[in-house]
């Protein structure tokens, strides 16, 4: 949440959500190996709906966003561990 506020702005950051899994299996995942699930929203407007809807439409303009912040991550972890970027 801390990478995502910074790239994003704590104000488009939400950890009040709860837990949720929903037709995942990643919380099996989850019993064997700490780790986190989040969500990148898709948008608002007449075709937003929920995933595993026949009326779903990605919203491309989501995936800058998400590889922005997986890339981000990664870096900002393997500086905190000591682990050079990029060399």
């Amino acid at each position: 949440m801390k990478v995502a506020a910074q790239m994003y702005g704590e104000e488009r950051v939400r950890g009040d959500i709860g837990q949720r899994s929903g037709s995942e299996d990643f919380s099996f995942m989850l019993e064997k190996c700490p780790g986190c699930y989040f969500i990148i929203g898709n948008g608002a407007g007449p075709s937003a709906c929920m995933v595993h809807n026949p009326g779903y439409d990605f919203n491309d303009e989501t995936l800058p966003i998400g590889a922005a912040y997986w890339a981000r991550l990664a870096e900002t972890y393997l500086s905190a561990s000591g682990t050079e970027v990029g060399g």
